[in-house]
Parts: structure tokens; sequence; C-alpha cells
């Protein structure tokens, strides 16, 4: 059986400029990947290039989504298979209401899927225990997407999204970003709760704080451009105790 996710030698330009030079990585369901490096090691360019930003440029390497070649498919083809980016700064859209936002994009995948689409009614009553579980009033839904949110309200927000989209894989850019203790236990209670379900998720963080409320089972050190250390979780400690430093003498060309 394949790999839910496979990347092979994966090598990626924007503007001319290499980022990634020769990333491996493979993925399964459940487990929970960290992703960890400093600022500019090209972490957030593997997340915008598997789901397939325009600006990103492969010039080598495979990706294999299910045994499936990634590389081929378009963005929303992408998502309608199960993949999901919680981008480190979510976009506003006023007027636009969670509600509708949220109702729209499970039927966009509930169409691919040939699956019947949700009435207004069936959608509140699937969505009601996840806003309970997120400490979501059901007002919430009517406020316009991202407008005026806090930062943990907006992460919070992508947690609610992965619950009701229930991608396969769940591609986590930054989303300790500007959070605070109490909001960054709720989306790791989020994120732990929902990998049970076997959906695989992919956290990718410069700092250790937010893998202190998670459970990751792989985790994984990139520095310029490569992935040149992969252990289990207690390679988060080793960061935290020392820093990045220490895997300088890895990143051989």
């Amino acid at each position: 059986m394949p790999n839910l996710l496979e990347i092979i030698n994966l090598h990626t330009q924007v503007e001319g400029k290499e980022i990634l030079k020769g990333v491996n990585l493979a993925i399964n369901q459940g487990e929970i990947h960290a992703l960890m490096g400093p600022n500019g090691s090209g972490k957030s360019t593997l997340a915008s290039v598997l789901m397939g930003h325009p600006s990103f440029v492969v010039t080598s390497g495979k990706i294999n989504w299910q045994g499936q070649d990634l590389l081929s498919l378009k963005p929303e083809e992408r998502s309608h298979l199960g993949l999901f980016l919680a981008f480190q700064y979510p976009v506003s859209v006023t007027g636009l209401t969670v509600e509708h936002f949220l109702r729209s994009a499970l039927s966009a995948h509930r169409q691919s899927a040939g699956q019947k689409i949700l009435s207004p009614l069936e959608f509140r009553s699937l969505i009601e225990a996840e806003l309970k579980l997120l400490k979501f009033k059901s007002e919430f839904l009517e406020r316009s997407l991202n407008d005026g949110f806090s930062g943990g309200e907006k992460k919070r927000l992508e947690i609610l999204q992965l619950a009701v989209l229930k991608p396969k894989l769940a591609i986590l850019d930054e989303t300790d970003s500007g959070l605070d203790v109490d909001a960054m236990k709720l989306v790791a209670e989020g994120v732990n709760r929902l990998a049970k379900s076997e959906m695989a998720v992919l956290v990718i963080t410069h700092y250790q704080r937010l893998l202190h409320y998670l459970s990751p089972t792989n985790v994984h050190v990139m520095m310029a451009g490569k992935i040149i250390k992969s252990a289990g979780s207690d390679l988060v400690q080793a960061v935290e105790q020392t820093g990045y430093q220490q895997f300088e003498h890895l990143n051989v060309a």
C-alpha cells in the first residue's frame, strides 16, 4: 500500500532562486509530523508547493499522493482529494459569513465526491458539537470571515474547518503564530483529536511551544532547503536545548 504522501528529491525555485534543494519526506494516515527549522529554511515553501501555488516552480523531483502524481493536479483538485493548508496569516473577507464559507467549501468537496449536499439545517446539526469543543458560540457563524478576529479566533476557525472538511492531510503552517497559551491548548487539543480519526498532520514551525501540547510521531529539521534530520519526539527537546546549530554539519550539499 503506497504512502499517503511521498516527496522524492524535490527541487523548487522562486523567481529563479532555488529554495528547496532535494526534500524527501513520507507521511502516512494517523501520523503527526513536525517540520522544524529556522526562518528561511524552506518550510513554508514546501507547504505552498504541496498545495500547488503557481509562484513556486518545481524543477525536479516527485510528489506522490496515494500513488498518484500530485504535481499534475490543480490546487482545487488537491483540496478535493484531501489536502488542507492552514495559513499563517488567514485572509479576511468582509461580507462573507463564516457559515457560508464553511458550507460552500463542504458542498464543493461533497459534490466532487459524488455525495449529497447538506441543507442549511443539516449543516448546522453537523457543526454544533464542534463549535462547543472550540468554545465558539453559534453567533460566531454569522460573522464575516476573519474580519476583526483575534489571532486565537482565526486559528480556532481553521481547526473548525478541519473538523468540517475532514481532510486526509492537514498542513498547519506556523499555526502557533500569535497565540496565547489558552488558544494554543485549544488548537492542539483539536489537532490531537482529529489526528486520532486517521487524519495525517504536518505541523510547520520554528518554535517548540506548540509541540509541547501535540503528540508528534515524527519530527524533522529543515535547513537551507533540505530535511537534514528526522527522528521521534525526542528531537523537539534536542532543538529546544541547543538550537539548530548542532545540525549544521549534516547540511552537506
